[in-house]
């Protein structure tokens, strides 16, 4: 079954012939895990850096945050039986909204990728691969049998 995952929304599926995609990544993340020895497949697709800018709305869903996000998706691979050295975690997105970058006043999809990096030091874990920045969307998709995520952006198609 192919899941779509929307703006401040994930997924996680532990069923092989499945497929995670979410699309029009612009300064969003998709930030992808995956457990090797599980064969268990998470994307989190996330639009600002950080719950504190509004906990009333990160409480009603924190998928919307980086933060929070990363959080709610973790503790679903840890309570499901996931180990630390068995995830891999990547992460696609971070557009700027200005082409030219020094234009982008916000430089949310910076920020956000700065607060994942943040996250993830303070967890212990490690990026294994970031397409990040540059201008214009992309969409991602997570392949629950193997892992693989695929990246289309401006017409190309990529492996990250």
């Amino acid at each position: 079954m192919v899941y779509t995952i929307g703006v401040a929304d994930m997924k996680i599926s532990g069923d092989n012939p499945d497929m995670l995609i979410t699309y029009a990544l612009g300064s969003c993340l998709g930030i992808a895990v995956y457990d090797l020895k599980l064969k268990r497949a998470g994307l989190l697709h996330c639009m600002l850096p950080d719950s504190s800018i509004d906990r009333n709305k990160a409480t009603g869903n924190p998928y919307m945050y980086v933060d929070s996000g990363m959080k709610a998706l973790l503790d679903n691979f840890y309570r499901n039986g996931s180990r630390k050295n068995d995830l891999i975690i990547r992460v696609a997105g971070g557009s700027s909204s200005k082409v030219n970058e020094e234009e982008d006043f916000f430089k949310i999809g910076h920020r956000n990728f700065v607060s994942l990096r943040k996250y993830l030091w303070n967890e212990d874990l490690m990026l294994k691969a970031y397409d990040i920045g540059g201008y214009g969307s992309r969409t991602v998709t997570l392949e629950v049998e193997n892992g693989k995520m695929l990246i289309k952006s401006k017409g190309s198609l990529k492996q990250l």
